[in-house]
Order: structure tokens, then sequence, then C-alpha cells
């Protein structure tokens, strides 16, 4: 049983505050989890709830959502089962009552709801992707890397935020690691050659000031190509646009979605159709198989014309536009909106409900990422949730920095304990579901 819940302000990977909740059992069991926070964020998320006190942390400080753990959820928790994860979840949903979390907030409920989740895990003996999972938890994920930065997680000209590799190539997710990094430092060796700073943005990846978003995506091919590896065959590329950043806010408010790329000289003020085939041109170039967040998160039209245009190429994924909520990915389900959809538990603010969404997502045919965020805190609950679902692919970010590496590290554990039970699906795991 739950004997003690407290809550402190601690750091996240930004040197931002953010909340961390531990959790005691009666056996003298602890478990604590601090929640991530992103920087580009979609405004259909859950509440994340900060101070707000302009002298402190500059505003961003988080000891009303300590306060909300330590006054008003601790004293209810104290006695109950850990493992009774929905019931734990249903009652700090209950606490909040807001659509939103906007009361008791996200962050908080997040942060409460996991840490429940591990201890639980360890009062059993059992990992956490055993614990959630069962015996069905056994697919290591294509990792998703992160290894140039632009938009709001650089301080560059490059308008698509992240442009990623994917090993599709390998046979193992260890592998898949291994041919991440060595990519990674190939293009370091790249960027040197050609006097591009090496310096890297908020997930770990590196962010040269390029003439533009296609030179930036022909120095990773280069950089394929000089690891020894074939782009397409043994590495692919992936975009996270995050298109609303892009979109003009004030013809937004008309209802007219425009969208510029500051690094393009011929596209600005364009329509979805012009993206579109702004996507189908960089489509047929390089070697891309994943465009993430293409369109406005309120562009709906778009995202529809999107899918019936380039589904059948590349995996749609819905980030801001569905923002781990059960009630907009069923209406992007009805509308046929995306194939695939970004799985952010901080998002929503419980464990339970990010589970709904996985589900959900899978029974109408999409396939799930489980993604980090831009801050983050060294956790590496992301590899144990993508085991435990067996979503198959995950973004964790780049291959430097230690609270990315957390995840990648844990993935080759979790793979070398699952021994030849494990399975890597590499490139089907993009169309499996689908399939």
């Amino acid at each position: 049983m739950i004997t003690d819940v407290k809550a402190r302000e601690v750091l996240d990977s930004r040197g931002n505050p953010t909340v961390e909740v531990e959790i005691e059992l009666d056996n003298g069991i602890r478990e604590k989890f601090s929640t991530p926070s992103g920087a580009s964020t979609g405004s259909h998320e859950a509440h994340e709830l900060r101070d707000g006190d302009v002298d402190r942390y500059m505003g961003k400080g988080v000891t009303k959502a300590v306060s909300n753990v330590n006054e008003i959820i601790r004293p209810i928790l104290i006695g109950m089962d850990p493992k009774q994860q929905m019931i734990i979840d249903r009652t700090l949903i209950g606490l909040d009552g807001t659509p939103n979390k906007g009361k008791i907030g996200a962050n908080t409920m997040i942060a409460t709801s996991i840490a429940c989740a591990k201890v639980a895990a360890a009062a059993l003996g059992l990992d956490l992707y055993r614990y959630l999972g069962g015996p069905g938890a056994r697919v290591l994920p294509v990792p998703m890397m992160n290894i140039m930065n632009g938009g709001e997680h650089a301080d560059n000209n490059l308008d698509i935020q992240e442009l990623m590799i994917m090993p599709i190539g390998a046979k193992s997710v260890t592998q898949a690691i291994r041919m991440g990094s060595e990519v990674f430092h190939t293009l370091k060796d790249v960027l040197k050659s050609k006097k591009y700073s090496t310096g890297v943005g908020d997930e770990g990846g590196f962010a040269p000031d390029v003439s533009s978003n296609e030179e930036g995506l022909s120095l990773i091919v280069e950089a394929i190509k000089n690891a020894g590896y074939t782009p397409g065959k043994d590495v692919s590329l992936a975009l996270d646009v995050a298109a609303s950043e892009l979109c003009d806010k004030k013809k937004k408010k008309e209802g007219v979605f425009e969208y510029t790329f500051a690094a393009e000289k011929d596209f600005h003020n364009k329509s979805a159709a012009d993206l579109i085939e702004f996507y189908r041109y960089l489509i047929e170039k390089f070697p891309i198989i994943l465009i993430e967040d293409g369109f406005d998160e309120d562009d709906w039209d778009g995202w529809e014309m999107a899918t019936k245009a380039l589904s059948s190429r590349v995996q749609l994924v819905g980030d801001d536009i569905f923002v781990t909520n059960i009630n907009r990915l069923k209406k992007g389900i009805q509308r046929g909106i995306g194939n695939s959809i970004i799985i952010k538990y901080n998002q929503i603010g419980t464990l339970t409900e990010t589970v709904w969404v996985i589900e959900t997502a899978k029974r109408g045919g999409y396939t799930c990422i489980i993604s980090n965020r831009s801050a983050e805190t060294g956790e590496s609950v992301l590899a144990h949730l993508a085991v435990a679902f067996n979503t198959g692919l995950i973004k964790c970010g780049s291959v430097c920095r230690g609270e990315r590496t957390a995840n990648y590290n844990e993935l080759i554990r979790i793979e070398e304990k699952l021994g030849k039970d494990a399975l890597f699906e590499g490139l089907s795991a993009l169309y499996s579901v689908n399939t």
C-alpha cells in the first residue's frame, strides 16, 4: 500500500523547473518520476501548470504543482494499492475536474500517475515494460533519431524542426542505435568540412545555419553514404515539420491556412495544396519515409488532402493535431487524417488515458510512435512504454546528451534481457498495423 507521496521541484534538460513525484510503499520500496516539457507545443495539449511568478525562474516555477501533490493528491493516495492504476488515474482526473487538466495540471498528474506504475512494478519485481505489457511485450522499436535541429528547437534558419534518420535496415535495436550513432558522428565530420557549426540544439541534433531545408537533407544523405550505408535501404529520412509554427497566425484566425518556409525563397504564404507539392518534391528527391506535423494543428482539410495524396508513399504522423487526446484522434480517424500518431503522455495527463489512445489508434489502423519532449529529465520510461505496447517506433531525440541516450541505452538492456524473444521489425514497423 502507498504510505507516502512527496513532490519536489527539479530541473529538466533545458534548465527549467519541472515537478518530480516520489511514492513510497509500506514495504519501503520507493520510485519517482519527473515530467518532461515541450518547446513546440500544441495549443490543444492538456494544461502544463506553471507558477507565472516572473521573479522566480522567469515565471516557469512549479511550486503550485508541487503543492497540489503534497496537499491535495497525497492525502487521497495514501492507503491505496499502486497496482490499481486505472482507479488511481480516475481519482486524479476527478480531483482536477476540468477538460484540459487546468486545475491540478497535466504535468502534476502524469508525474504522479507514472510514479505509481513504476513503484507497482518494483513491488512485483518486474521491469516496467513487463508489468504494463504482460508476456506479449517483446517488440523493440525502430528509433527516429533527430540529428539536425531547426524551428523551435534551434537558433538557426532551418524551418523544419527535426531532420531525422531511421536505421530501417538494422536487424536489432542495438544495431540500429549503432548505425544511428555512426551516421551522427559522420555528419559532424561533414559539417566541419563545410565550415558549419557543430553545436547541438535542444534534442541533441546539430544546428547548423544551412542555406535551406534541402541542404540540410543533402548533408545528412552525404553522412549516411560516408558512414558506409545506403540511403533508403539501410537508413531512411523522416521529418518533423512542426507546421503550426510556420502557419500565418493572423490569417488562421480568419479560417485561412497559409504557410511560409523562410529558408525557401519561393515558399511564402502558400496553401496546403502547395505544401503537398513541396513534400512530394522532397519525397522524390530524398529517401523520406515519414512526415510528422506537416500541416497546422487545426488545418483538418489540409491534412485530409495530404492523406489522400501522400499516405501511400509515407507515414503521415499527427502530433499537434491529435495531442494524445482520444477525442481528437477519433475525429481524425473518422475523417481519414494521417496514418500514424505521436504518443506523448504529458499531453494528456495520465498513463491510463495514454494507453486508451494507443489502443484506439491501433484499432483505427494507425501506427503509434512513443515520443520524447524537447526538455527531458533522464527518465527511461519511453523505452519501456514502446516495448510494453509493441508500438514498433520511438522518438528519443539524437544520440548525444544523457537525457536522450538514457532511453537508447535502456532499449539495449531490454533487448538483451528478452534474448531470443525480442522482435525487431525494421521497415515493416511502419506498416504493421495497417496490414
